[in-house]
């Protein structure tokens, strides 16, 4: 049971996340919501704590929610999810129509709006953001393009081996307001996924002047143009002033020239506090005005001081990676012990929040192509040790990553999360390495990249209605954080994905689902949690998101 103090903000965030599971449509016209209501003459400084550091403010080379919760109110999107929901509604793009033969999408753009550099935003800017993308050279640059490799497959020219048959084709502005992207072949993912922060619209001219493609690698690091670092320009309703990167800390002002409604408070600053039990403390003494992902036992004493808790709903996953790089670990035996010697209940029970699940595959039950039979690895040791044993590995170690620095929607303490799967790996014979590296200060990077770990734990974040965006966004393709290489099952997520027909495309992503726990399992899903954003009592207008998708420009201070 679900305790007293919030149970019906729960209820109220998971009738809102019906709209979850209900189907997107591939063409919208209404005109967006925002309207232009707001007075914006408010002069209040809105205060976040965020959980860790962005990586920087260019949203093409991000894939992480820290990074993405400035670049969401610096930019926007042509499609973007109407608040609270994983509906499409209009953003740039007013109106979107799909061809027959879903080759080509063609765009009505919004009129008089402009990037916060004064330019404007037109046809040519939404082709030149596609054609940057696209045309990116260089591999460390493509390396941190995850969202779009995963998307559109691959470049014009890939320079990395996880590039593959490029789905973009070309870009046309046949005329200021409409912008024609073409495709070589169907992509059922799009248009949804261009709801995704990584696909923000950037001001051309700026990106010419700030060196924006210009990425660089020296060993595990990453460094990037003064665009990512110290220049981003959007047409969002913040504007971006400053980012100190000592104590990390972003500093964004009210875009007065904003098209839609004008942001209720003057400046947003958002604060990296790491550790939860600070972050609350910042909250309790008014030093900050709304905090993310509350630890669970704290939301009822949180309510009783007079602060706002909104859960949301569990749109995510928490998993076990199992890197195939590891000759052992290419064994289906001894991925399938690990995942037979993992108490997967228990964890739930008492290292995640009430109204947390078991996760029995990569997406919610609420998305279409959800299979409710699949292969299920109930908690069983001895039967852990005996597949250990057949393998030859019953002496197995490994290198098990976690990260450092962070809470995560969907892993709220990771070294609690690692101390009881690292216990129940040893207590099956497996000695296990802990490896703890900072999230953006090395933990993505030697997982997605280098592919250093044998062992993992990451996540995911829905952020829109589709099966792709879970087992595609996976195991689409070759990536160094599994080191799963089955063609087959690229070529059936792929099938999936490519199927026009939606019964059809239904029924291929259940065997995929079945396919990926019964014969593959490159990784185990652990479980799917709801986490939550609090607020003080004087705050208003905050919209909670199943996608973490928070806007700020609705918030009002009193």
């Amino acid at each position: 049971m679900l305790r007293e103090g919030y149970v019906y903000r729960v209820r109220r965030a998971l009738a809102a996340a019906v709209s979850v599971g209900l189907a997107v449509s591939l063409a919208a016209c209404a005109d967006s919501e925002r309207g232009d209501g707001g007075d914006g003459k408010s002069d209040a400084t809105l205060t976040i704590a965020g959980t860790g550091k962005p990586k920087n403010f260019d949203p093409i080379f991000n894939d992480d929610g820290e990074s993405f919760r400035p670049a969401r109110q610096i930019y926007d999107t042509l499609i973007q999810n109407k608040a609270g929901t994983a509906e499409l509604e209009p953003a740039l793009a007013t109106k979107w129509d799909v061809s027959p033969d879903g080759k080509a999408i063609t765009f009505t753009l919004r009129e008089g709006v402009k990037f916060q550099d004064g330019t404007d935003f037109n046809a040519e800017a939404v082709c030149f953001n596609l054609d940057r993308w696209f045309n990116m050279k260089g591999a460390a640059a493509q390396s941190q393009m995850i969202y779009y490799g995963d998307v559109f497959g691959g470049f014009a020219k890939n320079e990395t081996d996880a590039g593959g048959d490029p789905y973009y084709k070309s870009c046309q502005a046949t005329n200021p307001t409409t912008a024609v992207m073409n495709l070589n072949k169907f992509r059922g993912a799009l248009p949804a996924a261009l709801t995704l922060t990584a696909f923000s619209i950037s001001s051309p001219t700026a990106l010419k002047k700030y060196d924006a493609d210009k990425v660089t690698q020296s060993g595990d690091s990453f460094t990037y143009a003064p665009y990512a670092t110290e220049h981003p320009v959007g047409t969002g309703p913040f504007k971006f002033e400053s980012y100190d990167a000592s104590n990390g800390t972003t500093t964004l002002v009210r875009n007065e020239d904003y098209w839609g409604e004008k942001a209720k408070t003057a400046k947003l600053v958002i604060r990296t506090i790491e550790q939860e039990s600070a972050r609350k403390q910042e909250l309790e003494s008014g030093a900050v005005d709304i905090i993310d992902f509350p630890a669970a036992q704290d939301w009822k004493a949180l309510e009783g001081k007079g602060m706002k808790v909104e859960v949301r709903p569990a749109f995510n996953v928490l998993y076990l990676g199992m890197n195939e790089k590891n000759p052992k670990l290419k064994d289906l035996r001894v991925r399938q012990a690990i995942a037979y010697a993992v108490n997967r209940e228990q964890l739930v029970k008492t290292k995640l929040p009430e109204g947390a699940e078991v996760a029995k595959e990569f997406m919610p039950k609420t998305l279409t192509g959800y299979a409710d039979d699949v292969t299920e690895y109930k908690y069983d040791p001895a039967k852990a040790k005996q597949l250990l044993a057949a393998a030859g590995a019953s002496n197995l170690s490994l290198k098990f990553y976690y990260p450092t620095e962070v809470t995560r929607p969907y892993m709220p303490d990771p070294k609690a999360i690692y101390t009881s799967i690292a216990a129940d790996l040893t207590a099956v014979g497996i000695k296990v390495e802990p490896v703890a590296r900072p999230w953006n200060g090395g933990y993505k990077d030697d997982i997605q990249q280098a592919g250093k770990h044998d062992l993992h734990l990451l996540g995911w974040t829905g952020d829109f209605n589709d099966a792709y965006n879970f087992v595609g966004t996976f195991f689409g393709r070759e990536k160094p954080e599994f080191g799963f290489t089955d063609k087959t099952a690229f070529a059936a997520i792929a099938a999936a994905d490519g199927e026009p027909d939606a019964t059809k495309r239904e029924d291929a992503y259940k065997q995929v689902n079945r396919d990926l726990l019964g014969k593959w399992l490159p990784a185990l899903p652990l479980s799917h949690s709801p986490p939550a954003i609090a607020t003080a009592g004087n705050i208003d207008g905050l919209v909670a998101s199943p996608l973490t998708d928070e806007r700020f420009y609705t918030v009002s201070k009193s």
